[in-house]
């Protein structure tokens, strides 16, 4: 059987593998390294995802494929009913929560207004003291997976109330069902968005959602930018009411000429919450792992289910 990975420096990371298998490095859809009969694994690219899926119906051996990302609605939508969808849960865990804190603090701290006085050479100590502070402050983390459960644990230490919402659900972990967000939210001072694009929480941040929040919270997307509802986000944020730390938006790449861009209290980051050094490594040990498990018939992990 054939795997195609997109990266040759990828061959190493992948670990020993059956002798069965051949690893192809498949990393430019017009170009492609063999016949696409006989491959049955499959390790797309993060980006241009749409442009790799129009391969799928040369795939026709096709049974498992690997996502580097830990959202799959970008292939949902155009998956053969005899391919198993695998996402990278766990991969992006330390990575995401590491932005997740840091974008927090950032904002706590005023560290864009500083940054932009540090451009203006302005020694800005009047206009930013006192910062607020992430000690004390009620977190709400929406999205109780296992990159909400990283951010939890990082945010534990510094002295806040936590809260978690799921889909649905668990008493026994202390998890809320988003079903209760209206109750949740006016109690929170920083919301955290940590769940999948699925067409139950396409455009979850509404107005209504916006407008429960109290004043001077912020609000802390690192899902997915449809999640939000653009409209009703930057009308929310426009006022100065609350604050904002985004990594995703709608659309992505946000134009230049998005009004979001101007506002002074909001952070935008271009995607990058997962894109650290370690980040391929530790992709291309799942790889490896999932190709292992495939070849010897035993169940694969992270096996995406209605979205999830």
């Amino acid at each position: 059987m054939k795997a195609w990975i997109p990266h040759k420096s990828g061959i190493p990371l992948l670990g020993e593998l059956p002798p069965s298998v051949t690893v192809e490095v498949a990393d430019d859809a017009a170009q492609l390294p063999s016949d696409p009969s006989g491959v049955e694994f499959w390790l797309p690219t993060f980006i241009g995802q749409p442009s790799n899926a129009a391969l799928l119906p040369r795939l026709h051996d096709l049974r498992v494929i690997q996502l580097p990302s830990a959202g799959a609605d970008a292939w949902i939508r155009v998956l053969p009913p005899t391919v198993t969808l695998c996402d990278a849960r766990s991969v992006h865990d330390s990575s995401t929560a590491e932005w997740v804190v840091g974008a927090i603090l950032a904002q706590l701290r005023r560290f864009p207004a500083l940054v932009r006085a540090q451009q203006r050479h302005e020694w800005a100590h009047r206009e930013v003291a006192p910062t607020d502070e992430l000690y004390g402050k009620r977190v709400l983390i929406v999205g109780a997976g296992s990159i909400g459960t990283a951010v939890a644990a990082r945010l534990a230490p510094f002295g806040v109330t936590l809260t978690l919402a799921a889909r649905t659900a668990r008493p026994e972990e202390n998890v809320h069902a988003v079903t209760e967000l209206p109750r949740l939210l006016p109690e929170a001072d920083i919301v955290i968005l940590l769940v999948p694009l699925t067409e139950q929480t396409r455009g979850l941040i509404d107005a209504r959602f916006l407008a429960a929040m109290p004043d001077g919270a912020l609000l802390v997307n690192a899902s997915r930018g449809p999640v939000a509802d653009p409209e009703a986000l930057y009308a929310e944020l426009a006022t100065g009411r609350i604050q904002a730390a985004l990594d995703v938006t709608e659309p992505e790449p946000l134009p230049a000429d998005d009004p979001l861009w101007g506002l002074p209290n909001v952070l935008i980051t271009p995607h990058v919450g997962a894109m650290v050094h370690g980040l391929m490594a530790r992709v291309y040990r799942l790889a490896g792992d999932q190709l292992r498990r495939h070849v010897a018939g035993e169940p694969l992990l992270n096996q995406v289910v209605n979205g999830y």
